[in-house]
């Protein structure tokens, strides 16, 4: 299973927490794009060799880099504000080439919520944002993974599957967060199960459906024993990312979610 670093955000840059969980049996972790655990521009080049090579020493590997979405819009309706937000997702690609990263998380964008611009105009702005990003993914050997959230304008599977069989290019796939869609009143197992191919990754935590949470285990409405089921069916455990978000003790909240997924049935190696 991978880890996600974002508990980590105001704590500790990305490799010291890495170091941190490999000391406690982890390996393959995602880490969030966020100043200043993790900016590219504020890493140098040999600041980037620097940390590679001590995940070499730690025989840890990132799996993936979360770009996230509240500073950059791909489908912003002004073309200057698309060019800068490709330009900072180009910065992570090329964050990711040197440190061997596979897959890239970003957000569809946004839209204003009160007089929106419409759906069409939307997803016109961001097909020609996923126009320029594309190759240069493919050039660095990297693969963007679009993600489910609520605040976006393509906030089910549905959605996203639509995107992605739109473009329909190996290179673009879905990150499927199952406390993003249990929030806005999606089944994650259903949709897993019907949407798994293109699914290249699975975001994991709890929620409620009054206030939106990526919560430990059974804490939320999230169905853990069907879940489990449907991930061993489709993507597998090994593209499965822990994304529970508690600043204090994280190690323990991960720890503790390992026992409890266990405790539903999953089979894990931690």
């Amino acid at each position: 299973m991978i880890i996600s670093t974002f508990s980590y955000l105001w704590s500790a840059t990305a490799i010291d927490a890495i170091a941190e969980l490999v000391d406690n049996g982890y390996e393959t972790f995602e880490v969030p794009i966020s100043s200043p655990h993790c900016w590219p521009d504020e890493i140098s080049s040999s600041e980037r060799s620097e940390i590679y090579a001590r995940l070499d020493e730690y025989g840890a590997k990132i799996r993936s880099l979360n770009a996230g979405g509240y500073d950059i819009n791909l489908a912003s309706p002004a073309a200057n504000m698309r060019r800068k937000s490709v330009e900072h997702i180009k910065s992570v690609i090329d964050l990711a080439a040197a440190w061997n990263v596979p897959e890239l998380v970003i957000s569809p964008g946004t839209r204003r919520p009160m007089i929106s611009p419409s759906l069409e105009k939307a997803h016109g702005w961001m097909y020609e944002s996923l126009e320029n990003l594309i190759p240069l993914a493919k050039q660095a050997g990297t693969r963007l993974l679009l993600e489910n959230t609520p605040y976006c304008f393509t906030p089910t599977i549905q959605d996203l599957a639509g995107i992605v069989s739109t473009v329909n290019d190996d290179s673009l796939k879905i990150v499927y967060d199952v406390a993003n869609a249990a929030y806005i009143g999606e089944d994650p197992v259903d949709s897993l199960l019907s949407t798994h191919e293109s699914i290249g990754l699975v975001h994991i935590s709890d929620t409620s459906t009054e206030t939106w949470g990526h919560d430990p285990i059974g804490t939320g409405v999230i169905d853990w024993d069907g879940l489990g089921k449907a991930v061993k069916t489709s993507c597998g455990v090994d593209n499965v990312v822990l994304e529970i978000i508690r600043e204090e003790n994280p190690v323990h909240e991960f720890k503790k979610a390992m026992r409890d997924l266990k405790n539903q049935g999953w089979e894990l190696v931690n």
